[in-house]
């Protein structure tokens, strides 16, 4: 009312002593926001004695700005015949808040005498908009004149260090911070914890926040996302009971940092103590961030039905709620879920596509992976690395190198090249590496590897893997003794390839003298997978009591897959003997596993022996034991065609089992005798049965 009735006043009465009333009256309009009111008072002042007033004129300026009017600030700026740099700041600083940059470098470089807030204005303005490297030539430029620089020239241009994640101009500017009489200010403390946090510098950011003699929650704040972000994240949540104690209330972005963490440290406990504590604050109740962070905890958590519960309490939503929803749902609780989702969002994202892409893939829908990837080019959605590490992964349980291959030429399309950096892409290359592998395609895999422009420990696994799956021993050990040189320590993973490569090799001495180097020298504790890649080196060898011994000598218990390759290889060197006693071992520890019956079952039958071939045979239904059929695939004009043993499917099947029967003549004629195996046991007095061929052959006769 009082407000009312000043402005009723300036209508009716023009004839103030002073532009006093007309300053108040603006300052009302500041805060009030009103551009109505404050062009009304304008049009009054200009009726006035005050209208070329210089101060009246920079406030109308200010008020505009404030206003959200630039256009109006704009054209009186234009007008005035006299300036000052409080005019220039005024503008500059508008033009500057609402994005205007190149306008307001323009205008700063035609001030005459520009003061430290003109300075200032530009270098927060550069800041704010993402404009860092700007911010922090403007910074430079402003200590090199001589201006004082105080708590605002600081607080942006460390801003501006954080969005460029450069920890060198940082450390200059906490020099030069360190010197002022800002140094102290817990704003300045603050700012610095962040941006060391933004710079992946946990150490100087807890040096930082330690030596602070006030903390605020901001400071406290900065820590917790410094932890969450950069690990170690359960420090996180130390830090975050620290603050507790220390009798400060944390805020919205502190819950929302902590239950991050919980969602990384899959700590659901301690997520829920969180949960009640902001079910308890109203203010939090409808905060989009917390609530994404709990939706994002409770799906990482493997709490689906907990994170949609919260999901469709949230009064808004964006596409990082749909984005946790759908990668939740997509790990393992419903695949039809995270279709449904993903169909019905507001915008598909990359990062909600990658999550279904990789929940296809995990539930072994490799081929709904593709299909998705194909969309995604149609709706022009543009992938990103985790994109095509997926697709290639679908490729190496496809064994598809085909399509493989066109992955490959998107990746090189996209420009990347294999290197370190805030967003590695080294993995797309292991990717890469294990597809060709995976698929035969040795070459192309080493061509890949070769061409890297930084590897990693995983890189060097996938080759040595690769060539030692694909019966290069000897190549899979020369890469071993290369990354030994490179100075890369192998792993677990390294040591079952090289294991592997000198049992394809047939080097028995050497495997003997890696295995014995896992602990001497690198500090690995052999597992399972390394005792059984041992057995079956000894084991190809003939080396069948040294290979019984290791197994018996094991510092844990023996699985069935350790002595399965003992059980091979008895079968190999025909070991009747010891081949039943690894039998009954293996069928202690797993009684319905069908891989020792059938490999009994070979093994007698080599010998000749049919009535304990029988035996073995009458066991297994006597136990209900089922041998899975053996399957083999083709690709034939992209189209994939699945064969079983006994196959009757296939529409070409008369035509596959004609050829077969040919060659199998033919191979007879030439003096071929078949090795005996379970399934010519099983039906040996059908032996012209058209239907008995194994899969990879009716595969092979389709091909040609």
């Amino acid at each position: 009312m009082r407000r009312n009735g000043i402005l009723r006043q300036v209508v009716g009465d023009l004839s103030f002593s002073n532009s006093t009333p007309f300053a108040k009256l603006l300052d009302w309009c500041t805060q009030s926001k009103s551009l109505r009111d404050c062009q009304s008072i304008h049009a009054r002042i200009i009726k006035s004695p005050f209208a070329s007033e210089l101060f009246m004129q920079n406030r109308l300026i200010d008020v505009y700005a404030k206003c959200a009017c630039i256009d109006d600030a704009r054209k009186l700026f234009d007008k005035m015949s006299q300036k000052n740099t409080f005019t220039y700041n005024s503008i500059i600083n508008a033009l500057t808040k609402s994005g205007f940059l190149d306008e307001a470098s323009e205008l700063f470089l035609s001030i005459p005498e520009p003061d430290q807030c003109s300075w200032n204005s530009m270098i927060s303005g550069f800041a704010q908009h993402g404009q860092f490297e700007e911010a922090v030539e403007c910074f430079v430029k402003m200590h090199e004149e001589d201006f004082v620089l105080n708590e605002y020239s600081f607080g942006s241009v460390l801003s501006a260090c954080s969005g460029l994640e450069e920890m060198g101009m940082g450390l200059q500017v906490h020099g030069l911070l360190s010197k002022s009489p800002y140094f102290e200010d817990v704003y300045m403390g603050s700012a610095l914890v962040d941006m060391y946090s933004k710079c992946g510098n946990v150490e100087y950011a807890r040096r930082v926040f330690d030596e602070m003699g006030e903390r605020n929650v901001v400071t406290w704040n900065s820590l917790i996302t410094c932890y969450e972000q950069n690990g170690p994240t359960n420090e996180a949540l130390e830090i975050f009971v620290r603050m507790m104690d220390s009798g400060l209330e944390p805020d919205e972005v502190t819950l929302a940092s902590v239950v991050s963490a919980c969602a990384t440290l899959t700590a659901i406990r301690e997520g829920m103590q969180i949960h009640a504590r902001v079910v308890r604050i109203d203010e939090y109740s409808d905060d989009l961030i917390l609530g994404n962070a709990l939706v994002d905890m409770y799906a990482k958590c493997g709490r689906i039905n907990e994170a949609r519960w919260i999901f469709d309490k949230m009064p808004v939503r964006n596409v990082v709620s749909e984005t946790s929803m759908v990668s939740g749902y997509a790990k393992g609780a419903s695949l039809k879920a995270a279709e449904s989702l993903f169909v019905k969002m507001m915008d598909r994202n990359i990062v909600a596509s990658n999550a279904l892409m990789a929940g296809y893939i995990e539930n072994g829908e490799n081929e709904e992976a593709i299909n998705l990837f194909c969309s995604l080019k149609r709706d022009s959605v543009w992938p990103s690395h985790y994109t095509f590490a997926n697709l290639l992964n679908a490729c190496s349980n496809l064994a598809d190198l085909k399509f493989g291959r066109q992955v490959h030429t998107h990746v090189l399309k996209h420009g990347f090249r294999f290197q370190a950096g805030p967003e590695s892409n080294i993995f797309v290359g292991n990717a890469l590496i294990d597809m060709y592998m995976k698929c035969g395609s040795v070459e192309e895999g080493w061509w890949v590897f070769k061409n890297m422009l930084e590897r990693d420990y995983v890189s060097w696994n996938a080759i040595i893997v690769g060539y030692a799956q694909n019966g290069y021993g000897v190549e899979a050990i020369e890469n071993f003794r290369k990354m030994l040189e490179s100075g890369q320590e192998p792993d677990h993973i390294t040591m079952i390839g090289v294991l592997c490569a000198c049992s394809h090799a047939g080097l028995v001495e050497e495997g003997r003298q890696y295995f014995q180097s896992m602990i001497k020298q690198h500090g690995l504790v052999p597992l399972k997978d390394h005792y059984a890649c041992m057995v079956d080196l000894l084991g190809r060898a003939g080396c069948l009591d040294e290979a019984k011994m290791l197994i018996e000598t094991m510092p844990v218990q023996p699985d069935n897959a350790v002595w399965a390759s003992l059980l091979a290889a008895c079968r190999v060197h025909h070991n009747i003997e010891m081949g039943k006693y690894v039998a009954e071992r293996i069928l202690e520890i797993d009684p319905t596993n069908s891989g020792p019956y059938v490999l009994l079952s070979n093994l007698y039958a080599e010998l000749g022996k049919w009535r304990d071939v029988t035996g073995v045979r009458k066991l297994m239904r006597q136990r209900g034991v089922i041998k899975q059929p053996g399957c083999s695939w083709v690709e034939v004009q992209s189209q994939i065609h699945v064969f079983m043993v006994k196959d009757r499917r296939h529409f070409q099947r008369k035509e596959i089992y004609m050829l077969l029967q040919g060659l199998t003549k033919q191979m007879k004629l030439a003096g071929y005798v078949p090795a005996c195996d379970d399934m010519e046991v099983e039906e040996q007095a059908d032996s012209q049965s058209t239907f008995r061929y194994p899969p990879e052959t009716q595969a092979v006769a389709l091909v040609r």
